[in-house]
């Protein structure tokens, strides 16, 4: 991909195997903070700061809004594991017969499913920053995956193990969001 030196020479960018085109872009400019003396915009310079170094960092919007993908994505799976650890249950998905209590406070009031709706965000927020399509076409198949081989055999055992309780929340809350 080609680098551009600063905002006015930022066009578009063809990027990804798929070829979709980033039009919008912010510039982030970070001076750097260390100890340095030199000339700086043609001036003498000793000191802590100021303009010894600076570098630019050229985002499309389509990355900013991976990134805040991401983050939500993050932080809502993490969410999910926090409320397993305070109710004092396991969060390894492969044992759900070691489940000790039925969570339903917190992110679960959104989804019974928090840990793998943030990682569908992430996975989405990863497709949105490659800008490649194929990155989207695969999301179904996670979903469907997930679904089949993950969710319904956790949600039998939860019906087996908390009966009614685990039904109505099933009727309050969807599975995904």
């Amino acid at each position: 991909m080609k680098s551009y030196n600063n905002a006015s020479n930022y066009k578009a960018a063809r990027v990804g195997g798929i070829g979709l085109q980033r039009y919008h872009h912010a510039d982030i400019r970070v001076k750097n903070s260390t100890s340095c003396s030199g000339v700086c915009d043609g001036k003498p310079y000793v000191g802590i700061g100021g303009c010894c170094a600076e570098f630019w960092l050229t985002l499309s919007v389509s990355s900013l809004v991976a990134i805040v993908f991401a983050a939500i994505g993050v932080a809502f799976a993490l969410r999910g594991v926090l409320e397993f650890r305070s109710a004092g249950t396991t969060v390894d998905p492969r044992v759900p017969d070691q489940s000790v209590s039925l969570v339903i406070r917190g992110v679960y009031r959104i989804s019974r499913n928090p840990m793998y709706a943030g990682f569908l965000l992430v996975l989405i927020a990863w497709g949105m920053f490659l800008s490649n399509l194929a990155s989207f076409v695969l999301l179904p198949v996670f979903v469907i995956y997930m679904n089949r081989f993950q969710i319904t055999p956790e949600e039998r055992h939860m019906r087996e193990k908390f009966g009614e309780a685990y039904r109505e929340y099933e009727a309050e809350v969807r599975r995904w969001i």
